[in-house]
């Protein structure tokens, strides 16, 4: 007659399915949240005769990629397409600030390296906020 107690194996916890379900969720929000910059209100100020001087403050590092592989940082054109020169002109936009969200617009036909690029220089630089600007379909009657 055995009297001692049977030990129970512990309890594994599977996190496979929490991790995919998270997973899951992140991908939903990413594609159910949309940067559509046409939905902005069109106001046309008057005009005036004198100027206050302003400095823009930036809010955000705005990097577009067109169809031919060409960038451009806050709608100013860089010179040409390797990495080292993309660095230098996001360094001469921002200056030392890297706290600044990224939105890459990457036109549907661009290459996938040049994408790829700006996000290797982006990081390389130390920002840590990208995003990926898209737009909504539009609907067929």
């Amino acid at each position: 007659m055995n009297l001692r107690p049977q030990r129970r194996p512990s309890p594994e916890l599977n996190l496979t399915p929490l991790i995919d379900v998270v997973f899951l969720l992140l991908i939903f929000f990413m594609v159910s949240t949309t940067f559509d910059k046409e939905a902005r209100i069109k106001v046309e100020l008057p005009e005036a005769a004198t100027q206050d001087e302003q400095v823009a403050e930036l809010k955000s590092l705005d990097i577009t990629v067109d169809s031919t592989g060409r960038y451009f940082i806050n709608q100013k054109e860089v010179v040409n397409t390797e990495k080292a020169t993309l660095i230098r002109a996001i360094e001469k936009e921002v200056g030392e600030r890297r706290d600044l969200p990224v939105i890459i617009n990457a036109d549907a036909n661009a290459r996938h390296q040049s994408v790829i690029k700006v996000l290797d220089a982006t990081s390389e630089l130390g920002f840590n906020t990208m995003t990926f600007a898209a737009k909504l379909p539009t609907k067929a009657e």
